[in-house]
């Protein structure tokens, strides 16, 4: 059976698919979408993922979106422990609504405010630099209203209040991981799970390079320990050495671009 991976560099939504690809010691092939490019809005992306987004997966003809979605059905798929790993959704219950809760907890209240922040440093310097007509062009070939608006937003700029919002978000999910790092070794438990792969990937791998003003080492240390726990691991560094055309100056997801 085979497995296609639609992806772009691994950092955020992106990375969070690729890591359980690699931990589960699948064999998948790499599709990389050049979002510089806007090859994510192209026709022939489109008919693959009508939304327009990455990641996504084709499992022998299925399409699968939405990586929290993607994770999950890596594990019903591929059940099969790994050295490694083990199953990276716990097989108890509680366990399991453990991981669930973490997972919801990163998607709903720290990935999107990251992502403003993201938006507010890169994709607002390549929004900028499109010329008036060009970019009337780029948001009629965006699929959904919300990434539009998201885009128009990042060419006039967010607004501070709204950081200061979002950095408010990020302040009280590094405090909560820290202090749930004090009482477990993983987010969910005892065990590394896809939570530590959805936090790592949209915020814990690069916090203090994104946001040197928390002090991150300074205020949490339990999370910069995890973060080198899950920065050592072999999928995550295989992963993290993937292929990325974005120009140095805008990795604002991994801390280059302020």
């Amino acid at each position: 059976m085979a497995l296609k991976y639609y992806h772009a560099e691994p950092a955020a939504n992106s990375l969070k698919s690729m890591i359980p690809l690699i931990e589960k010691g699948l064999d998948w092939e790499s599709a990389y979408v050049d979002l510089h490019k806007f090859e994510q809005h192209q026709p022939w992306f489109t008919a693959i993922n009508p939304e327009g987004q990455v990641p996504v997966l084709d499992h022998d003809g299925a399409i699968i979106t939405h990586t929290t979605v993607i994770n999950e059905y890596l594990e019903d798929a591929f059940p099969e422990d790994q050295p490694d790993s083990g199953p990276l959704r716990p097989r108890d219950p509680v366990g399991a609504a453990r991981m669930r809760y973490w997972n919801k907890f990163v998607d709903e209240h720290v990935m999107n405010f990251v992502s403003m922040h993201g938006w507010h440093r890169m994709v607002g310097i390549i929004a900028r630099n499109i010329e008036s007509g060009e970019f009337e062009k780029l948001l009629e070939n965006i699929p959904l209203p919300d990434q539009r608006k998201k885009w128009a937003t990042a060419r006039s700029g967010f607004s501070e209040s709204d950081l200061a919002n979002a950095t408010a978000k990020i302040e009280y999910a590094v405090d909560k991981v820290e202090r749930q790092l004090g009482e477990t070794a993983w987010l969910a438990g005892d065990a590394y799970t896809l939570a530590d792969i959805n936090f790592y990937s949209h915020c814990g791998m690069m916090v203090e390079r994104m946001f040197p003003d928390m002090e991150i080492a300074r205020r949490c240390p339990r999370l910069v320990e995890w973060r080198e726990r899950m920065t050592a691991r072999p999928a995550v560094a295989r992963a993290l050495a993937g292929e990325d055309r974005t120009a140095p100056g805008l990795r604002t997801w991994t801390g280059h671009a302020r």
